[in-house]
C-alpha cells in the first residue's frame, strides 16, 4: 500500500504522524511510505532520518493526497487538505467533528474512508489513542493556566503555589478521566489547591484512591460547580463525552460571577468545550477576555511540544497504521476496536454520536459494516 505522511498545516502544529521508526516498519512490510519534506522537523527529525528509514521524500502536499492509499496525520484536515481527498482514500487522523460540521460535510463529500483517534477503542477499555494526547494536554493545562494568572497576561497576579503566609490558587478541574487526572497531578505538584469535579463516583474513587487527601473530590452537579467557579483562580475544562460534543459545564452567568482575572483553560475546545464562552484559539495568539476573565482554549496543546506529543502519539497509532496498510478496509472488518473510530465513510457519517451533535443523518449499520 502506498502510505503518506503530510506536513502539519494547522497554526504552530509541528507534530508529525509517523517516526523514522514507524516508517522502517511499514517498508519492512513492502509498503511505500511517502514524507512531505520537513514533516519532522518541527519534532526534531529531518528528511534524512526518513529516507535513511525508507520514505521518499516528497515537496508538498499534493504527490501525497493524490496518490497515497492511506493518509496519516495528527490533525484534522485542514480545508485546503480536505479539497485534496479523493473518495475510497483512507484519512487516519484526530477528527474532532461533533463540533465541526463544515469539515464534517467536507469530509462527506470527499468521499473518504475517514477514521478518527479519538474514538479507537482498546479491548482493556478507554480510548488508547486520544489518551496520550490528553494526558500530555492534563499536564499542559495547569501551566497554561499559571502563565494566564501572571499580570502581564491580563491574569489576577496570582502564583499557583502561593507563598509563605500566602494561600495557594483555588484550582478547580471538570472531570476526573486522563485529563483531569494528569492536570490533578501537576496542579498539585505545583502547590494549588485542588478540586476535581466529576458527574461518576468511579472516577472520582479512582482519583482520591491516587492523591488521597491532597486533592479534594466532589460530584458534578450544576450547584456545586456554580458555586466551585466563583471561588476558582483557574478553572481546567476537562470533560469527554467520547465521540459527541463536551458538556456545557460552566454557564456564562456563572463566568460572570467569576473573580476578575481568574483563568479557565478548556482542554475540550476540540469538542466544542466545557464553558459558554469557549471559542477555539491558537498558539499564535491563544487568549482572549470575557467578562474580565482569561480564556485559553487552544485546539492543540500538545503541540506546544511537539518531540515528547509526537513519539508518545505516532508509536499508539502505529499497530493500527501497520493494520490498515497490511489489509485495507479489511482491518475495519477484523477489528471491531479500529472500526469503532469509523467516521464518515464514503459521503456519510457513520458514528451515531456525531450526527447527533451535528444534526445529521447516520448511515445504517449494516451499511457501514459494509466498507
Amino acid at each position: 500500500m502506498r502510505v503518506g505522511a503530510p506536513k502539519e498545516i494547522k497554526d504552530n502544529e509541528f507534530r508529525v504522524a509517523l517516526t523514522p521508526a514507524g516508517v522502517y516498519e511499514l517498508a519492512q512490510r513492502g509498503h511505500l511510505v511517502m514524507v512531505e519534506s520537513g514533516a519532522g522537523v518541527g519534532a526534531g527529525m529531518s528528511d534524512d532520518d526518513y529516507r535513511t528509514a525508507g520514505a521518499a521524500i516528497v515537496e508538498g502536499p499534493e504527490p501525497i493526497f493524490s496518490s497515497a492509499d492511506l493518509v496519516v496525520k495528527v490533525k484534522e484536515p485542514q480545508a485546503e487538505e480536505r479539497e485534496r481527498l479523493r473518495p475510497g482514500q483512507i484519512l487516519f487522523a484526530y477528527l474532532h467533528l461533533a463540533a465541526d460540521r463544515r469539515q464534517a460535510l467536507d469530509l462527506m463529500r470527499s468521499g473518504a474512508i475517514c477514521v478518527a483517534y479519538e474514538t479507537v477503542t482498546s479491548p482493556f477499555g478507554g480510548l488508547p489513542l486520544l489518551a496520550p494526547m490528553s494526558e500530555i494536554a492534563g499536564r499542559l493545562a495547569p501551566q497554561a493556566g499559571a502563565r494566564c494568572l501572571e499580570k502581564s497576561m491580563g491574569g489576577r497576579g496570582v502564583l499557583l503555589s502561593g507563598a509563605p503566609g500566602v494561600p495557594p490558587a483555588e484550582v478547580l478541574i471538570l472531570g476526573a478521566g486522563a485529563v483531569g487526572t494528569q492536570a490533578t497531578m501537576i496542579a498539585l505538584g505545583m502547590g494549588a489547591s485542588v478540586t476535581v469535579a466529576d458527574h461518576g463516583a468511579e472516577p472520582l474513587r479512582r482519583l482520591s484512591a491516587r492523591f488521597g487527601n491532597a486533592a479534594r473530590t466532589i460530584f458534578s452537579t450544576p450547584t456545586a460547580i456554580a458555586e466551585l467557579v466563583r471561588r476558582a483562580d483557574l478553572v481546567i475544562g476537562a470533560a469527554l463525552i467520547p465521540g459527541a460534543a463536551a458538556p456545557k459545564l460552566v454557564s456564562r452567568g456563572m463566568v460572570a460571577g467569576m473573580k476578575p482575572g481568574s483563568v479557565i483553560v478548556d482542554v475540550a475546545i476540540d469538542q466544542g468545550g466545557c464553558c459558554e464562552t469557549s471559542h477555539p484559539t491558537t498558539h499564535s495568539d491563544p487568549t482572549y477576555v470575557v467578562d474580565s476573565v482569561v480564556h485559553y482554549c487552544v485546539t492543540n496543546m500538545p503541540g506546544a511540544v511537539p518531540r515528547t506529543s509526537t513519539f508518545a502519539l505516532a508509536s499508539a497509532i502505529l499497530p493500527f497504521v501497520l493494520a490498515l496498510a497490511d489489509k485495507g478496509l479489511g482491518a475495519l472488518r477484523e477489528d471491531p476496536h479500529l472500526a469503532a473510530g469509523l467516521t464518515v465513510a464514503r459521503g456519510e457519517i457513520v458514528n451515531a454520536s456525531v450526527a447527533t451533535a451535528l444534526g445529521l443523518p447516520v448511515a445504517p449499520a449494516e451499511r457501514a459494516s459494509r466498507v
